[in-house]
């Protein structure tokens, strides 16, 4: 069987929970509607108590649904990632900001051996995301084992509102393993630029 075979089988099996989830959501509004009218009538007051019983127990089935949709989720992510990009030919990478003093991120292209592969555009907030620490998954791919260069060049502001641009070429091995790199924007207080560094992962 085929990759794309199981991915698609598993993904069925996800459509299929979510649908039950959403059934119990809506079973679960039912009764309460149900538990309202209900409430009006001084000859519903028993039944109405059956049925708050029968909503609770109804929320606990939906989220306890809901926390395996998730669940399948995440494994059906880690799965497609496995059969779509196996280790011997996966290749990563990352984007992260030192400080961002010096440059204000805009955007950022990336080529391996001369192909565009990523590029993105930032808004305020995740710029601000990635000063504060963060670390974006800017590319997910494939390549064959030897030698190949990958090109980054990113575009911010720097600290007068200035367009700069910013970029670097890094000359890699890829072996067996999987393969993550990182683009760092890193600050140099010696000269007030910033300047990308290329880390690559130990796994």
């Amino acid at each position: 069987m085929s990759n794309s075979s199981i991915i698609k089988k598993i993904k069925v099996v996800v459509i299929l929970f979510i649908t039950i989830s959403f059934c119990g959501v809506f079973v679960q509004k039912s009764y309460a509607q149900d538990g309202h009218d209900l409430f009006n009538s001084q000859l519903g007051k028993n039944q109405l108590g059956n049925n708050q019983l029968s909503n609770s127990q109804l929320s606990k089935e939906t989220q306890q649904l809901k926390s395996e949709v998730l669940k399948l989720n995440r494994e059906l992510f880690i799965l497609e990632e496995d059969l779509l990009f196996p280790a011997s030919t996966q290749v990563a990478i990352f984007v992260s900001v030192d400080i961002g003093q010096f440059f204000k991120l805009d955007s950022v292209e990336v080529k391996i051996n001369e192909q565009n592969v990523a590029g993105f555009l930032y808004t305020k907030r995740q710029r601000i995301a990635l000063e504060q620490g963060g670390i974006q998954k800017l590319y997910l791919g494939n390549l064959k084992t030897g030698e190949h260069q990958l090109t980054a060049i990113f575009i911010g502001l720097d600290n007068e509102g200035r367009t700069v641009k910013r970029a670097t070429q890094y000359t890699f091995e890829k072996e067996d393993d999987a393969l993550m790199l990182e683009l760092k924007l890193v600050d140099n207080v010696s000269n007030y630029r910033t300047q990308v560094v290329v880390e690559q992962w130990a796994l």
